[in-house]
């Protein structure tokens, strides 16, 4: 089949969009009619899916085949109607269609559905019945599942075709976060202007080669997503959501013993640990992701919370990446340079920074790493990728630490609330992390 990427989807809606397909919906309406959108709530907003069509003459045999597979939704395994997209985020296409399906509804003059109580339909398909349900089944102790996460990894970046979760699954794997937050924004997008579903998809996600113009909008998801929709419009949406399940056939026994009080806690509850993971906090690509040799010997696992940063630039590479490519490419190396030259058991950041915006994980929350001799197992190295002696990172760089991993690493009880912050130079007989950089983390919370 063609790679699980975006620029398959992106292909199979071109061709559905170009000529009469023989399917009389918009290609929302045929995901819907392949399961895309087929939980109660989703059915109550946007009614009963079309019946399936026949294969549309305008996509091959393996397109159509492979559009077919990521539309079927799994409950036990959510995640796998998920493509790699360019910025290397997974990305769930049920909850991003649906969102897209409301979006150009609503332009078209949709009249609200006539749900009771009323809900914020963008939402209700999107997020708030996926959130609300995984928050109430955690509550049950349905096998002490988490209620989000974990994220995963592919076979093959180049050639994404099976995607296997890092850990035990919720209703709310990050593939269906991030198509949830997609679905949210491009159908707020969409229901101000509506403009042809490739162009949308292309320009959001930069596939083809958008992506050598350095960051797509979808790398900014977190962020555009914490604009437009605050923890109170969430749990609003969640509690709203989840009065419309207690009434619906298929789920209204899960509801049957839940009360107003504990559907509001449960709501709350789902809104602010979902803000702190996918808004507040900064998405890290794991190991596997960026391609990562095992780590030789045995990890030290450090003792938490820890109170220090050691802030570092690469130096080499010089030149900060820009792109998921780049930044792997940048890891790889890095690795290979910590391991095979200077004799260490694996890269020794705990994280890096990539101008691509997003964190990679080098030894990570958890293990001692070989960053700042005589203090590895007494704080976190943070490197940028990249020579900032006389340049500094982006703007948004900079917060994605300063304003993202820190607090973030406070607030979930890996780093003491008083930390101290500190350049590399300060430990040890090195210019690292270049003058630029180091008078710039001066003026940071912490630093001594």
């Amino acid at each position: 089949l063609p790679p699980r990427h975006m620029d398959s989807v992106v292909q199979i809606v071109e061709a559905l969009e170009s000529t009469d397909h023989g399917f009389t919906g918009t290609v929302p309406e045929l995901a819907r009619a392949l399961g895309g959108c087929s939980t109660p709530g989703c059915r109550a907003v946007l009614g009963e899916p079309p019946d399936v069509p026949p294969a549309p003459p305008t996509l091959s045999r393996e397109q159509w085949l492979l559009f077919t597979q990521l539309l079927h939704h799994d409950d036990a395994a959510p995640e796998r109607g998920a493509v790699l997209a360019p910025d290397g985020s997974t990305v769930a296409l049920g909850p991003l269609l649906a969102g897209v399906e409301v979006g150009l509804k609503r332009a078209a003059g949709w009249p609200v559905p006539t749900v009771e109580p009323l809900v914020d339909a963008l939402y209700a398909v999107t997020i708030a019945e996926a959130l609300g349900t995984s928050f109430l089944l955690a509550r049950d102790g349905y096998g002490n599942r988490a209620a989000l996460g974990p994220g995963g990894c592919w076979d093959d970046v180049d050639d994404p075709q099976n995607y296997t979760l890092l850990g035990p699954p919720s209703p709310i794997p990050d593939a269906i976060a991030n198509g949830a937050m997609d679905g949210v924004l491009l159908g707020a997008r969409l229901a101000r202007a509506p403009i042809p579903l490739a162009d949308l998809l292309r320009g959001y996600y930069g596939t083809g080669n958008g992506t050598e113009k350095g960051r797509p909008p979808s790398s900014y998801r977190r962020r555009d997503f914490g604009v437009l929709t605050g923890p109170e419009k969430l749990e609003e949406e969640v509690a709203a959501m989840l009065r419309v399940l207690r009434v619906l056939p298929p789920t209204r026994e899960l509801l049957e013993n839940v009360g107003p009080e504990e559907v509001a806690a449960i709501a709350r509850q789902a809104a602010r640990d979902f803000t702190e993971v996918y808004v507040e906090c900064p998405a890290i690509v794991p190991r596997c992701m960026w391609g990562a040799r095992p780590y030789r010997g045995t990890p030290k696992l450090l003792t938490l919370p820890l109170g220090s940063v050691y802030i570092h630039h690469t130096f080499i590479p010089s030149t900060p990446c820009r792109t998921f490519a780049a930044c792997a490419d940048a890891m790889r190396s890095m690795q290979r340079f910590h391991q095979d030259t200077r004799g260490w058991d694996d890269i020794g950041y705990s994280f890096v920074v990539g101008s691509d915006g997003y964190l990679y994980q080098g030894r990570g929350w958890h293990w001692v790493g070989a960053h700042t001799k005589g203090y590895n197992s007494k704080g976190y190295g943070v490197g940028y990728v990249g020579d900032f002696s006389a340049t500094l990172p982006d703007p948004d760089i900079i917060a994605l630490v300063r304003d993202g991993l820190l607090p973030c690493a406070v607030r979930t009880g890996r780093l003491h609330h008083n930390y101290t912050l500190r350049g590399h130079r300060q430990m040890g007989h090195t210019d690292c992390p270049g003058n630029s950089l180091f008078h710039e983390i001066e003026t940071w919370h912490g630093f001594k």
